[in-house]
């Protein structure tokens, strides 16, 4: 091939580089406008009062998810379970899954699941439950959350009659002996750990851009990077050496 064919090539080649780098850069900056979007939702979700139990009855989850709700009822202690497999600050441990009976009566049989928070276990799954406990009655404030879509394998880990590998609704009712609302209410609170046989609080998700900003720079520098390379290379210093 000639020296200028050679150079052609190089030029389709880098061309086509340079726009496989700027158009992952422009999908960044969508996704980015996808997270501002969410988080303004977010933001404008958990700003509201909170929701009572008996007021999630019959709403859409989508519509609901990130609101705050005020929780008040019964703990099923004897039936809580765990997500196994968790870890916070580093940390292995467990989030602990409590069936919630409001005290107003308003679900009848069917059981709020509040994850209490984060518990440390040393092998990520087995946990003294009974230190775990809080008060009777739980009063606290929680956000609420959307079961996971589903994933495949087995939900239940097969090791631990009280643990779970992936959160599915009708494993929990399974596992619990009666049915489950269709939301996971998160308590908020205290996230620093003081005891590592008491729960403590998960963190609720970050508000923020994330990286994508700084992705897509990055695929715009590259992009820079490969026309002003081929530009040197052709007319400038590549150029000079040839001849």
């Amino acid at each position: 091939m000639s020296t200028r064919g050679k150079t052609i090539a190089f030029g389709v080649l880098t061309a086509m580089t340079a726009a496989v780098c700027v158009r992952l850069g422009f999908w960044q900056l969508d996704r980015l406008q996808q997270r501002r979007t969410q988080n303004a939702i977010v933001s404008s979700r958990s700003a509201q009062s909170p929701l009572s139990l008996a007021g999630l009855q019959g709403q859409d989850t989508s519509v609901t998810h990130w609101r705050r709700v005020a929780v008040q009822g019964v703990a099923e202690y004897s039936r809580e379970l765990v997500h196994a497999t968790r870890s916070q600050n580093g940390s292995p441990g467990v989030y602990l899954l409590t069936p919630v009976r409001p005290l107003d009566g308003s679900w009848g049989d069917t059981a709020i699941i509040v994850l209490r928070g984060y518990l440390y276990a040393a092998d990520g799954r087995t946990v003294d439950f009974d230190k775990a406990r809080e008060a009777d009655t739980l009063r606290l404030e929680a956000l609420l959350t959307e079961f996971p879509p589903p994933k495949p394998g087995q939900a239940r880990m097969q090791s631990s009659p009280r643990a779970m590998r992936l959160l599915d609704r009708d494993t929990i009712a399974a596992m619990m002996g009666r049915p489950v609302a269709p939301f996971i209410l998160l308590a908020v609170g205290d996230t620093v750990m003081t005891d590592i046989t008491r729960p403590t609080r998960v963190p609720a998700p970050t508000v923020s851009d994330g990286p994508h900003l700084s992705y897509a720079l990055q695929w715009f520098g590259f992009a820079t990077v490969f026309v002003v390379g081929y530009a040197f290379f052709t007319f400038g210093g590549g150029a000079k050496r040839r001849r």
